[in-house]
């Protein structure tokens, strides 16, 4: 058994190749082969959002905390809250983040297939952003 200390693992400033505004990422657990999953607590503040993105085994989204907004490509945007939860399939492109006008917190679970546990693309642009969500 293994335990990691809060204080051991500094909050990482997202990447801005990879997100549009401010947001921090917590990981939880990253833990050795041959165990794939993988899970990070992430803070979108209001407006921030991710690029488009694939993950090669898919996602697991669940909303802690605020609104967000989620979308598959070429699907609808939709408005997602605490208590939600999101699943993408493998290779599906889609971006996550917060709403204009809330903050969002969420834990992000997938699996790492040996090779990678995420495809960046594209970053969202403001005016797909701006689409309003459905529920």
């Amino acid at each position: 058994m293994d335990i990691t200390r809060a204080t051991d693992t500094p909050s990482r400033r997202g990447n801005p190749d990879w997100f549009t505004g401010t947001v921090w990422q917590d990981p939880i657990v990253d833990p050795p082969a041959p165990a794939r999953a993988r899970a990070a607590r992430v803070a979108f503040e209001p407006g921030a959002r991710t690029a488009w993105h694939t993950h090669p085994l898919g996602q697991t989204l669940h909303i802690v905390h605020g609104v967000g907004r989620v979308q598959a490509l070429g699907g609808p945007v939709r408005e997602v809250r605490a208590g939600d939860t999101v699943v993408i399939p493998p290779n599906e492109k889609h971006w996550h983040g917060a709403s204009p006008t809330h903050g969002m917190v969420h834990i992000a679970i997938h699996e790492f297939d040996g090779e990678k546990h995420v495809t960046w693309m594209e970053k969202v642009t403001d005016a797909d952003y701006a689409v309003e969500p459905s529920r």
